[in-house]
Formats: C-alpha cells, structure tokens, sequence
C-alpha cells in the first residue's frame, strides 16, 4: 500500500494494494505457496459450497471447519517473529536428533487413521481399536516436541518449517479421528464411557487450539483459557460459588470437543456467519470497493475542521463493521489515517486514540456488527434482523459522540482540514456511488426475508460484478485471490472463536456462570444499577486482550444469564455485555486496538489507550442509556423513541464538551463540571431529568456566548484605543 505525499488517493488507486502481513505471517512462494493457495481457495470454496448448495452433517462440517483454520495457520504463521529476507536454516545433526522422533511419531498416528479409513470406508469392516489406540498415544507425543521446536526451527520467512509441517498433519489426524467414529463421539464424549483414546486426541486438538490462537492474538487470551482450563480441574479445592465436584481428564478433554465447547455456538458463527462475511470484505478488498469507503469518507470530510480524524470517524466504521477485529481494522485504516491526523496538527497519541475509538465502533455498527450479530442471533434465538433495527441508534450515537470529540479537540487547536488538492474530488466520489451497491444488496436482501447465507452470498457476487465496471475486473484469477485471501483473513478468527468455544464449554461444564449469576442477583437486591456497574466491569474483564468474537462469546456466557434473571430483557442484556466486551479493546491497561493504533502513531501505547478511551468514553455510557431506556434499541412507540434519540444525542453532545473542555469557546472546571451533569441528565431517559438537562444545556450556552461577546467587544475597544494612541 503506497501513500502519495500530495494525495490521498494513492492506496485506492493501487491495484496492488493488499493486508499488510503480520510480523510473523509467512509470504509464501514457489511450489509450497501455490499448495498453500490452492488448499486455501478449496477451503473457502467448500463452505460456500455447504452453505449455499450441498449441507453436510453439522459436526463433521464444524470439525473440518477448525482442522482446516488450523492447518492453514500452522503453514502461513510462524510462532515467533520472521525476519522477511529469512530463507531459514539448513538440516544439521541437532534439528534431525528433534525432528526425527517428532515425524515418526505423527506420521505414524497419521498413517495408522489412514488405515482404519480404509478399513471402515472400503473394505466395511470396523476399525481395529487397538489402531486407534496407538495413533492417539503416538499424536501427543509428537505434537508436543513440534511446538517446543517451532520457536527455533521457523522455515524462515517463505516456507513453513518442519515443526509447523508437522503441526498441520497432527491437526488433520485429529479431524480424521473424530469424522471417523462421529456417532461413537457423540455417545461417549462427556460421559464415564470416555476413555484415554478420545482423551488424548482431544486433549491434542486443544493444544493445537491454543498454540495458534497465541500465535494469531498473543498470550492474553491463551492465559486466560489456561486459567479457565485450571478451574476444570481445581475447582473441587476451591471455596464458595467456585467449588464444583471436579472432573476426571477423559470426561473434561472429550466434553470439551463437542457442541458445548469446541464445536458450539462459537464454532457455529465462525463456520458459517464469519467466514462467509470475512469472504466477503476479502471480495470488496480484491475489488477495490473497500478503497472506495476511505476515498469516499475523505472527499466528503476532508476538508473540515481536523479532516482526517472525521475521516477515520466514518472510514473506520465503514470498514470495521465487516472487518471482525478491532485492531485489525485499526491496521487496515490507521495506516492512511493517522500519518494525515497528524499532520493537520493532531498529537501522535490523539490521533492514535481517535483511530482506535473509531475502529472499536465498527464493532458496533450493523448490519454486520463485526460478526457479533450472529452471535447474539445464534445465543439469544432472537431473529438476526431485529438485532440489526435495535442497533442502529446506539451505533449512531457511538459515533456521534466521537464526532463531536473531534471537532471540538480540532476547534480548541486551531485545526484545518486538508486542501482540495490533497484530496479525491467529491463529484467523482458521487460518480462513483454505483460501489456501494454490495452493501444496498446485502441491507436490501436482509430485511427483504432472504436468509443471512443467502444475502452475504448475493452481497458477495455483486461486488464481482461492480467490479466490471471498474478498472479492477475481477476474472477467475481474481476471484480465486479473493477466496485465498478471505481464507488468511479467516484464520485468526476460526482460532479465537475455537479457543473461546473452550471457555464456553468449561463455563457450561461447570456451572460456574449460574453461580455467577445468582451472585449478581445478590448485589442486585441492594442496588440494580450496583449490579449493572459490577457486569460492566466483568464484561470488560473477561473481554482485555481477545478480539471481539471470543470476548463477546466469553462474557455472554458468563454475565447475561445473571441480567436476564435480574428481570433485564434478553435483548438488553445481551446487547449491554456486548458492548463492554467491545470496549475493552479501548480500555487500558490491556487495549489491543489502542496498542496497534500507537504503532502506527509511534506513540506510548498506554498513553494512546488512555486516549482512545477518552475519546469512546460515551459508549461506556450508552449500554446504561438503552438499559433505563429501551427505546434506545427500538423498544416503544414512535414519538417516544424520537424523544429519547433526541435527547440522548444533546447528552453526548454535552459529554463530548465537558471532555474536551470546549463549548463555543474554552470551558473552565467549573462550566465543565456542569456540563457533564446536563449530559448526565439528558442520558438517564426520564422527563423531568430531560428537561432538567435541556435548561441546563440552554443555560450554559447562553452564558459562555454572552461570555464570548463581552471577551470580543472588549478586544475590539482596546484594538480601537492602540489605534488612536498609535495615530
């Protein structure tokens, strides 16, 4: 991606234009590359294929699902960091003396599956256990010394090494395994008839899990499943609503991978939701309709007060309702973005913080909503299109609070917006409009009754076609680029949603989120709005450090079940822990779009933390504006609704000046203290509180404006008696 100095059209004109690879994501070339291709175009063919054309059994489908997301991780990511020019190292006696025992022990598993394939499938005979038997104790093993050996033994920055090789067969056998005796599973797994066979190839498929899940997300969300894992197990020696009876490893392990844990409601949206939307913004990228969105955003905003940060307002939400992951759609926009907020003249930490808040907020815009919509959809049963209705106002009042940050921080310092030769021509923009038809068809298909598979995938075909009328035709070359690039874009993905799938089924196995539950029904007795306080916090909790799939995942089974028993509808609940999972990727200490956000900015991460939190801190206040007022989320008559839209939007208004210490001109602490009551007023939803907060607001106004023209007309005097003096 090549950015002009003089203009901004550069990374929309590329048509070279791709994702940045990660620090550790391999670039792959020569016979290896095009393997990797063609596994990743057949992977994502597959499901499109199963979802639109030929259905295929639900757990046999899920369990490909994660053993393909996992081969293709293991083969593209490396554990560590590469170095581009590494072509890596050759075969000496030390890798040999590892590596050897280590191929054995998983080609032996492997071959052994292998065989009992054949057996089962063509000769109609079962498949001898003591086969089984032997591949699962010989498949850790091997497993094990891989993932010791692949932080030494990479490949280099073009080929996967031979312990990721390695890694990607144990995946396969697993899959293998499990396909192979499904029905046997679904009897045994969970129950006493588990036995140390289905315990060790399940106990290998979680290793697999987590060791990609670091590798796509870092260590936060590995520690946090290690610890869940813990409790599993030690939960028996703990006091209090911690305490449960305890399990035995093949009752855990085999629990673990089915539909309550690894192949449940996680798994569920990654397989289907997720990798169909993710192909689908990997299509607008291929096309270039993605570029379009900030082309657009800046020929319509540029100008302005502190252009960029609004552009990054409107271009970030655009981008990251369909990108899934915070800091990744910080990473897509933030590149373009951030250089240009600073400089008009916005701090390094400012324009970190602007762009993170806003990237966070595309968690939170539908229809899409970063795929967390079908997540909601699939926990909660309510249908997937009135989530997408409820969301809109609290979506729009997310970004307006931002809106009025930036402008009010652009107005305190003076700012100007880009000029008109930095900037793509809005007429041309508007030419141009005839690109947005992907999105018009996907909203337009939803609420017209078509399912959400069908309408992606109907989305998904007429960004091919907008791109015939587009210098960047896309062919079967480009549309096979499309489907592998959409896979690579999967993978982080398919991994966190499996590794919450863990936690899921840990909280499930456990019933620790049932006692969870009644405790917060405890603190609800002394004061709801304690409660709501306390969720918050878990919400953000549990949510520091995953990406947004997993964290919503994680805190929906831990704190709605408690909301909803305190009498909170389930579509309030939901959408309350939903957005504080979002959240914590703006919340410090641990913020990872913020911190991808500073390395863009080369600014203190923590810093631009505390920034970007600043910057959303209206959004930790909205969950409790839809929870007093559930009109918020299209709940109620008409005239009421537009009320309380009305007034809530003054109330971020007034927040949004009480923060940045603007109004019509600078605010002292005590005008900013009132203003933030006023916004405090207008957001609790009552009447008397709404006109409280309305005079209020009127009144300040009033003041500083009358405050401002006594400042100007007593300038103005003394500018008049220099010049008489100086006559």
């Amino acid at each position: 991606m090549t950015t002009s100095d003089t203009r901004v059209t550069g990374p929309a004109d590329d048509a070279d234009a791709e994702i940045p690879l990660a620090d550790n994501e391999r670039d792959l070339h020569g016979a290896v590359g095009w393997a990797v291709f063609g596994f990743a175009v057949a992977f994502v063919a597959l499901h499109l294929l199963t979802l639109n054309l030929a259905p295929m059994e639900t757990w046999t489908y899920r369990i490909i699902h994660v053993a393909g997301g996992l081969m293709l991780g293991f083969c593209t990511l490396a554990a560590v960091a590469l170095a581009r020019d590494d072509r890596g190292t050759g075969a000496g006696p030390v890798v040999w003396l590892v590596a050897l025992p280590a191929v054995v022990a998983v080609a032996y598993a492997a071959g052994l599956v292998a065989w009992a394939w054949y057996i089962t499938a063509w000769a109609g005979d079962m498949a001898p256990q003591w086969a089984l038997d032997q591949a699962a104790m010989a498949l850790p093993a091997g497993t094990l010394i891989a993932m010791a050996a692949a932080r030494w033994w990479t490949g280099g920055g073009r080929a996967p090494g031979w312990p990721d090789a390695v890694l990607a067969l144990a995946a396969a056998v697993v899959a293998a395994y499990l396909i192979l005796g499904i029905d046997g599973w679904r009897m045994r797994a969970g129950t006493p008839m588990a036995g140390t066979t289905e315990m060790l190839m399940a106990g290998t498929g979680v290793l697999l899990i987590l060791e990609l899940t670091r590798r796509v997300a870092g260590w936060a969300l590995v520690v946090i499943t290690a610890v869940f894992l813990v409790y599993a197990f030690g939960g028996a020696y703990l006091p209090g609503i911690l305490e449960h009876r305890g399990y035995s490893p093949e009752r855990f392990f085999s629990y673990i991978y089915t539909d309550n844990g690894i192949l449940g409601p996680t798994t569920a949206v990654s397989s289907t939701y997720i990798i169909l939307f993710i192909t689908f913004a990997a299509f607008l990228q291929a096309s270039k309709v993605g570029d379009y969105f900030v082309n657009f955003a800046f020929a319509a905003a540029g100008r302005a007060r502190g252009g960029p940060a609004k552009v990054a307002v409107f271009a970030s939400g655009l981008m990251g309702m369909i990108n899934g992951t915070s800091a990744g759609n910080v990473a897509a926009t933030g590149s373009l973005t951030i250089p240009l907020m600073k400089r008009v003249g916005y701090r390094a930490r400012s324009a970190g913080g602007v762009e993170a808040a806003a990237s966070t907020g595309g968690q939170l815009v539908p229809p899409i909503m970063g795929a967390g919509a079908f997540i909601m959809a699939e926990i909660t049963g309510v249908p997937y299109t009135e989530i997408a209705v409820a969301a809109i106002i609290p979506a729009a009042l997310y970004f307006l609070s931002i809106y009025f940050m930036v402008d009010f921080e652009a107005r305190r310092e003076g700012m100007t917006g880009l000029s008109g030769d930095q900037l793509p021509s809005f007429r041309g923009m508007v030419r141009q409009a005839y690109l947005f038809i992907p999105i018009i068809i996907l909203i337009a298909t939803l609420f017209a009754g078509y399912s959400v598979i069908r309408a992606g995938t109907l989305a998904m075909v007429s960004a091919v076609v907008v791109s015939w009328l587009t210098p960047h035709w896309m062919g079967v070359p480009a549309i096979l680029r499309a489907l592998a690039l959409g896979a690579r874009m999967a993978v982080p993905l398919i991994a966190v949603c499996a590794c919450a799938g863990i936690i899921v089924g840990v909280i499930s196995l456990t019933g620790v989120g049932a006692r969870f539950a009644a405790m917060l029904l405890q603190v609800a007795e002394a004061s709801q709005l304690l409660a709501m306080v306390f969720a918050m916090c878990i919400s953000i909790l549990l949510g520091m450090g995953m990406p947004t799939t997993a964290a919503y995942a994680v805190a929906a089974s831990v704190v709605a079940p408690g909301l909803q028993q305190m009498g909170i509808p389930p579509l309030v609940s939901h959408f309350f822990v939903f957005y504080f999972a979002v959240l914590s990727a703006i919340t410090p200490p641990v913020a990872l779009a913020a911190y991808a956000a500073a390395g863009i900015a080369g600014t203190d991460p923590l810093k631009t933390a505390t920034t970007s939190f600043k910057f959303g801190l209206a959004a930790f206040i909205v969950p409790f504006m839809f929870f007093y007022s559930p009109a918020l989320l299209m709940e109620g008559e008409p005239l009421q609704i537009v009320r309380v839209v009305a007034t809530a939007s003054l109330g971020v208004f007034l927040l949004a000046a009480s923060l940045q210490g603007w109004l019509i001109g600078a605010t002292a602490m005590w005008l900013r203290v009132l203003l933030m009551a006023g916004a405090l007023m207008m957001i609790a939803g009552g009447w008397l509180t709404d006109m409280t907060g309305i005079v209020l607001a009127l009144a300040l106004v009033a003041l500083q404006w009358s405050r401002k023209g006594s400042v100007s007309g007593t300038d103005t005097q003394v500018e008049s008696n220099n010049t008489h003096s100086r006559i």
